[in-house]
């Protein structure tokens, strides 16, 4: 990928910075508990806007990642020792948070046996338990598409299961280099033939790809019979990660939407600025 990071954002790429009474309580109990979420790890931009709406991403099994991905801002390394008690812990502060709907994350734990996949179960039930009338979001690794860990996240059957494909098929290599383009299909359609009803992806642009190349992994993922598609644009957590190559204009998310729709996506969220847990408790309708 050779192309100069650009530098200036333009302006469709400027966001309002959080305020209110509840978005200043929310980061209290994050901060109170320790808690790891994708909002502040990842700096997603729409944190405000989530929070206020009664949304929350929460990430657990710890906040550095057994894998290097060339996008993504979250520490690499050797992971922490498991910490059992984090279901209880992340069931509880959703409970003083009154959140409405949670999307749960995690690092990759390759390190691990089960990669994590028990504690992603507990997670799901200890928040039911305590938070009953509480929605579901799971967006997942691809746990090296092993299906009797994926069975796991089938077994407790979150609302909506997700998990990004992230680029396209060329430059996946560079941009997710642990990962595989075709296995994380694989998972995808794993998970819709498992019985899951709601099922989700994303993809980020501005890292070099074509548009023909967009329209062809979209396409991919159509194939796997995913219901929801998110579709934003790429960027650069620091200097040490992948550069922009471009930044993507409205109208052309816009033209990425309307083809998603005539694929048969149910919901696609397309922008510069949406994440994939982006007005995610729209995407229960």
């Amino acid at each position: 990928m050779k192309s100069k990071t650009i530098q200036r954002k333009p302006e469709w790429l400027k966001v309002k910075f959080p305020i209110g009474k509840k978005y200043t309580s929310l980061r209290k109990i994050v901060s109170d508990y320790k808690l790891n979420t994708i909002c502040t790890s990842g700096s997603c931009p729409n944190m405000g806007e989530c929070w206020t709406e009664g949304t929350a991403t929460f990430m657990i099994l710890g906040n550095i990642c057994t894998r290097s991905c060339g996008f993504c801002g979250v520490q690499t390394g050797r992971p922490d020792a498991v910490d059992w008690s984090e279901p209880d812990k992340i069931a509880h502060s959703i409970k003083l948070m009154k959140i409405k709907h949670a999307v749960i994350t995690s690092v990759d734990r390759d390190d691990l046996t089960d990669m994590g996949s028990i504690i992603w179960a507990e997670t799901v039930k200890a928040i039911r338990r305590e938070n009953p009338n509480i929605t579901l979001e799971t967006l997942i690794p691809d746990f090296q598409g092993n299906e009797s860990i994926l069975d796991r996240i089938v077994a407790v059957a979150p609302e909506v299961v997700s998990h990004n494909l992230e680029t396209v098929r060329r430059l996946t290599r560079e941009v997710r280099i642990q990962a595989k383009y075709d296995r994380s299909l694989k998972v995808l359609r794993y998970l819709k033939d498992a019985g899951l009803p709601r099922t989700k992806s994303g993809i980020m642009l501005g890292l070099g790809e074509t548009q023909d190349e967009v329209l062809e992994s979209m396409q991919d993922i159509a194939d796997q019979k995913v219901n929801i598609l998110t579709i934003g644009q790429y960027l650069q957590p620091s200097k040490k990660h992948l550069p922009v190559t471009e930044y993507i204009r409205p109208e052309q998310f816009e033209f990425y939407k309307e083809k998603g729709l005539e694929m048969g996506f149910r919901h696609v969220e397309s922008g510069a600025l949406v994440r994939s847990s982006y007005r995610a408790h729209r995407h229960l309708k």
